[in-house]
């Protein structure tokens, strides 16, 4: 990952209808980033997210951000494709309540840091995609939400120029499907792209297609789209602030979900006891 010291840019308004943004920090230090459950992550806020897009927008530069939640961690050391595709992420958001409790308790972190995922700054993110014109490109969903969610933002945001690709195509790399998805996204050239096809799927195919992939800022974000087209529904943000959105969800997906939040997390604590012993040979 970079360590580029002038990560982050001052903020601007939101939106011209808003107050001004309060002033947050221009450059990451070191100790932002740390590891957390044996994998590094970047204490960082939702804005410092958008700033971080905004100039390597201007940079044209191919950057991946990736997040880390209790899901990816279980994964990330038993699939190759997603080792590989944090290998290459520049930021790691933290993506989980009960992380950002941890790093916080281990680390004595007196700055404030929360969490960031896509439903912490879409709203952020398409006023400033509305407002400079950025290209953004989706691919994943089911034929016609993906769809669906771009109509949605478009008439919502309709400076933001929005193309999507539903996320049911073989991914074998060199299969004339995979390469008609990567030819379009190479056509359509986005500043942004969003891959949301789960995990370990999408880290996978942006892994396995970076290299093929155009000068934009990559993001996985999930079911980002089933919540903008409405098929989805987003757990009240109060249940996120309190570290209780993955009961929201279990309950209304728990033959999915359950192996995810009640077993996978069981297989961390090994890895937790190792943060917790290394926090206490530092304060020792």
């Amino acid at each position: 990952m970079s360590s580029d010291p002038a990560l982050f840019a001052p903020s601007e308004l939101a939106d011209r209808r808003r107050a001004p943004r309060a002033a947050y920090r221009q450059a990451r230090r070191d100790s932002e980033r740390t590891r957390l459950l044996g994998e590094w992550v970047d204490l960082v806020r939702p804005e410092e997210v958008m700033a971080l897009i905004r100039r390597r927008i201007a940079d044209r530069r191919r950057t991946v951000i990736a997040n880390h939640n209790l899901h990816s961690l279980y994964l990330v050391s038993r699939d190759p494709g997603m080792r590989a595709f944090y290998d290459q992420a520049e930021l790691v958001e933290v993506d989980s309540r009960p992380l950002v409790a941890v790093a916080r308790l281990l680390g004595g972190r007196s700055r404030s840091f929360h969490r960031c995922t896509y439903l912490d700054w879409r709203e952020h993110f398409w006023s400033l995609a509305n407002r400079h014109g950025w290209r953004v490109q989706y691919v994943g969903g089911a034929p016609g939400v993906a769809a669906e969610a771009a109509r949605r933002l478009s008439a919502r945001y309709p400076g933001a120029v929005i193309d999507v690709l539903d996320g049911y195509f073989d991914m074998a790399r060199t299969g004339p499907a995979n390469v008609a998805v990567v030819g379009r996204v190479r056509a359509f050239d986005p500043h942004v792209l969003f891959v949301g096809m789960g995990m370990p799927r999408q880290e996978r195919w942006i892994a396995e297609n970076l290299e093929a992939l155009p000068r934009a800022v990559i993001l996985s974000v999930g079911a980002a789209f089933d919540y903008e087209a409405g098929v989805q529904a987003a757990a009240p943000r109060w249940m996120g602030r309190v570290g209780l959105e993955w009961a929201y969800r279990l309950v209304r997906d728990p033959r999915r979900l359950w192996r995810r939040y009640l077993v996978e997390p069981w297989a961390l604590l090994p890895a937790l006891a190792g943060d917790v012993s290394e926090a206490l040979r530092r304060r020792g």
